[in-house]
């Protein structure tokens, strides 16, 4: 792990593999650890760049107003100080929003979007009914045994957890091993329900790939049509059965698509 100082914090970071550059932007409570072994398989053929957002993993969690805005400039800043762009982004929920935001903000850095399980925010998001958002995203004080076990619950399809029920071991185990900053997560998840970028999607002319699971149980997977209507030329695919940790659950699929996607742009 590498350490880089960007706009006056510290950002933890991981960069391997060679080739052109991939840039993976992790959700609201992950880190770059989420990316484990989709950054491993994508390094054989790509430089991959993952890292820890301001408030999250072993980077700085200043006490201090949030926005996706900001979380983009901080991407974009550690793409200059790499010097990695342009590059091929994949942002994964949050991750997804602040891809958004970096396309929109930053298109020159941008080489093509994949966006996992995320929406465009605003009044149009769908919105998903019952409290799997509320348990896992809760922003108040958890143990690692409350946060893991909701977030397993959550982020998981029920058929995927009924035939695995070790991943709410090693989700209660990550909580352990990287406890969440209830303060900083607070901050984050403001920012995420400040989102809104439906309106200025079609800003964004970039090669695209929007991918969900359909089975998704935080952010309904029809947000992810709506983005894919409202980017021109943009391709969708939805997985089934598939959560919201859709790359877990259906790693060849996602794998597949993703490379396929890579491959196609020029």
């Amino acid at each position: 792990m590498e350490r880089a100082r960007i706009d006056g914090i510290d950002l933890a970071y991981e960069l391997r593999g060679g080739g052109a550059p991939v840039v993976m932007i992790h959700g609201a409570q992950g880190d770059k650890t989420m990316f484990a072994s989709l950054a491993s398989a994508f390094a054989d053929n790509y430089r991959v760049l993952t890292f820890d957002q301001r408030g999250s993993g072993l980077s700085d969690k200043p006490d201090v107003p949030y926005s996706i805005a900001m979380l983009a400039d901080d991407t974009a800043g550690l793409m200059d100080h790499l010097g990695i762009s342009p590059a091929h982004v994949v942002g994964v929920s949050m991750g997804g929003m602040i891809a958004q935001e970096l396309a929109l903000r930053h298109p020159q850095k941008i080489r093509s979007l994949v966006l996992g399980c995320t929406t465009a925010g605003g009044p149009r998001a769908v919105r998903l009914g019952g409290g799997a958002l509320a348990s896992a995203y809760s922003t108040q004080s958890m143990t690692a045994e409350e946060r893991g076990k909701a977030l397993a619950e959550a982020g998981f399809s029920k058929s995927y957890l009924a035939q695995h029920p070790e991943i709410i071991t090693s989700m209660i185990e990550a909580r352990r091993q990287r406890p969440i900053d209830s303060r900083a997560f607070a901050r984050r998840m403001k920012a995420a329900a400040e989102h809104d970028a439906y309106d200025r999607l079609p800003q964004i002319h970039c090669p695209t790939l929007v991918i969900a699971g359909r089975d998704d149980a935080l952010i309904a997977w029809e947000n992810s049509r709506i983005i894919a209507e409202r980017i021109k030329g943009a391709q969708l695919v939805v997985l089934e059965p598939a959560g919201h940790c859709f790359w877990l659950e259906q790693p060849e699929q996602t794998l597949d698509a993703i490379a396929s996607f890579l491959a196609s742009v020029p």
